[in-house]
């Protein structure tokens, strides 16, 4: 048992250190935009932020399937497969970023007609928009290398670029906004140079530590029918997974930009409470990705069925200590972020919510690890979408009788909703991986 948790923790420690960086850089361009004197600015980020998120996000299945294929590939100890998971999921990758920097007008124009900011909010949007695009094959790019590296038990290398992507973008960021006096644009041409600065690390790493790979890959077999296939198949019901939970988020920023600049930052702040807490559970999520994928590939069910319940010990310890942080540290974060008295106030009467998201979502993000490991996409596909027809019901139930607190309300019950789903699944419905 010590043996499995060390193994847990090696994997989830880096990519926790990883993941962690990323709500903290969020963080730090709100923080920055937070202090150039208007709730505008936080606005803009977040709409900005939140359409980028929301595409990338409809893309995901690019790391995700590449993982839970590389680590059963791994399993099997099928190096050639292994190869070829890299290239093709890469090319696919790239293709995909390009055909989103060819599209970018109808893109941007349609995420903000779905959003409908205010003017004032729209027009810096499109501003931070129109930059940051070009960041969408570096990005897309990693999503791959990331997920390989996860198939291949590696998190240390998606730690080692995520850290030093993110320190470029806060640096320059920084640099552009209070040195050149830049605003909106700044915090985009920094999260660019950070993009192509993080691709350029990994693409080093690979090649120092497995180009020794390049030999048992055929390039013959990038095009194999029956593993596109496979690879298509397990990704297109990722990619429905994903739009379920796109369309939540999509409609969650949505819904607060329609009750006021105030009600849209003072959400954009309370989850960064929840991408802060979520990033950290997915590197548990991650080590039940990868060490549940290894096993089913070895066809080792005992060995499975043993990290399932030690990965979800360790999320509960991590959920607690969460929920007491934010409990205790609430008010003091907010300030953190913000100095703009209003919105400090006005999300005062939103705290509970942030404090009861740990518990009730950390099984969900569990789960999506463990049935990503096990290629289970359908299973996955169908909790999202059972979980997304809940948040709609609810909010449109209570949207007039509690306001926000409605919105929050039919969140929470969302994530809550997908982890029960998702347990119903493996007790009663993954009988192939319990046997």
């Amino acid at each position: 048992m010590r043996r499995l948790d060390k193994q847990i923790l090696n994997i989830a420690l880096p990519s926790i250190i990883s993941n962690i960086t990323v709500p903290l850089l969020g963080m730090v361009d709100v923080a920055i935009v937070g202090h150039l004197g208007s709730a505008t600015y936080i606005g803009a980020i977040s709409v900005g932020s939140m359409i980028f998120n929301v595409t990338y996000w409809l893309f995901g299945f690019l790391r995700m399937g590449t993982s839970g294929l590389t680590s059963q590939a791994l399993g099997r100890r099928d190096l050639g497969e292994v190869m070829v998971m890299f290239l093709r999921s890469t090319l696919i990758g790239l293709s995909i970023a390009l055909l989103l920097v060819l599209l970018q007008y109808p893109l941007r124009e349609f995420a903000l007609w779905l959003v409908a900011p205010t003017a004032e909010v729209g027009k810096l949007t499109r501003t931070y928009f129109n930059i940051c695009i070009w960041g969408a094959p570096a990005t897309l790019t990693l999503y791959c290398l990331s997920g390989w590296y996860i198939g291949m038990q590696n998190t240390r290398i998606p730690m080692l670029v995520s850290i030093f992507q993110n320190v470029v973008n806060i640096v320059a960021s920084l640099f552009f906004v209070f040195v050149l006096g830049m605003k909106v644009e700044g915090v985009a041409l920094g999260t660019v140079i950070a993009q192509y600065s993080g691709i350029l690390l990994s693409l080093l790493l690979w090649w120092v530590h497995y180009r020794r790979l390049r030999r048992h890959g055929h390039r013959s077999e990038l095009l194999n029918t029956i593993q596109l296939k496979r690879f298509f198949r397990l990704n297109t019901d990722i990619f429905f997974r994903t739009l379920c939970l796109v369309a939540v988020m999509l409609f969650f920023t949505s819904a607060g930009a329609r009750q006021g600049d105030i009600i849209l930052a003072v959400n954009t702040l309370l989850m960064q409470f929840y991408l802060l807490f979520s990033y950290f559970m997915d590197g548990f999520a991650f080590a039940g990705e990868a060490i549940c994928g290894k096993h089913f590939g070895s066809g080792n069910r005992s060995a499975y069925r043993i990290t399932v319940k030690r990965v979800f010990v360790w999320a509960l310890g991590c959920s607690l200590l969460f929920t007491l942080l934010y409990t205790f540290g609430g008010p003091a974060y907010i300030r953190l972020l913000t100095d703009e008295g209003e919105v400090i106030a006005a999300s005062r009467p939103f705290l509970p919510w942030v404090i009861a998201l740990p518990l009730m979502g950390f099984v969900a993000f569990i789960w999506d690890g463990i049935f990503i490991g096990s290629t289970a996409s359908r299973q996955m596909l169908v909790s999202s979408f059972i979980a997304s027809c809940l948040f709609f019901a609810l909010f449109f139930c209570f949207r007039r009788m509690l306001g926000n607190h409605g919105l929050w309300l039919a969140y929470t019950c969302y994530l809550f909703s997908r982890g029960l789903v998702q347990t119903y699944q493996y007790h009663h419905g993954l009988k192939d991986l319990r046997s």
